[in-house]
């Protein structure tokens, strides 16, 4: 008798620590079946908040603050240059007959576009061939006299030193940058 009393509490004994052990082997494997993601997200985002610190390395790259608000946002960049047109056109650094959306249209950022307008009527260079050696596009635009046109695309400071190589290229780029800010600036954008 005392033989079946020992072997039935080791029995039980045993059938409960397999069930704890196999409980938390569960536990630790996550939820799975119908409305796993959903589980697995609840606990990830309560485990977030007590690190402080993502897991997921997209978020660890930071972001331009003004990205949704920068004068390069889808809606507002044509409306930018709207503004923008007659602005340049009063300072002589755009021609009376054109607008600021035709010649931006090859460059991606619109602050690049300004310091390379700035810069050809600052050191008297065709904004053309400026254009097609900032960007690699070459446009309808008659470049034919132009140095380097369009081959491919290549910072503002390099472009003036190949179509002026007498000019301050570096203090150059670093004035029209500036004065693109400046005007970008006014405009409140």
């Amino acid at each position: 008798m005392k033989r079946s009393i020992l072997v039935v509490a080791v029995l039980i004994l045993s059938v409960s620590l397999f069930s704890t052990v196999g409980a938390e082997r569960a536990a630790g494997q996550g939820p799975a079946g119908a409305g796993a993601s959903t589980a697995s997200q609840g606990n990830s985002k309560s485990s977030d908040s007590k690190s402080g610190h993502s897991l997921n390395p997209i978020k660890w790259v930071k972001k331009d603050k003004g990205s949704k608000n920068s004068a390069d946002a889808n809606g507002s960049r044509s409306d930018v240059e709207k503004k923008l047109t007659p602005k340049l056109q009063a300072q002589g650094v755009l021609a009376a007959n054109a607008n600021a959306t035709d010649a931006c249209a090859p460059f991606v950022a619109l602050n690049e576009c300004l310091a390379a307008l700035h810069a050809s009527h600052n050191l008297g260079l065709d904004f053309n061939c400026l254009r097609s050696s900032v960007t690699g596009v070459l446009t309808s635009a008659d470049v034919s006299g132009c140095k380097s046109a369009g081959d491919k695309a290549q910072s503002l400071h390099k472009a003036i030193h190949l179509l002026n190589p007498d000019a301050d290229a570096k203090g150059a780029t670093k004035n029209a940058e500036q004065q693109a800010k400046d005007d970008l600036k006014d405009l409140g954008e």
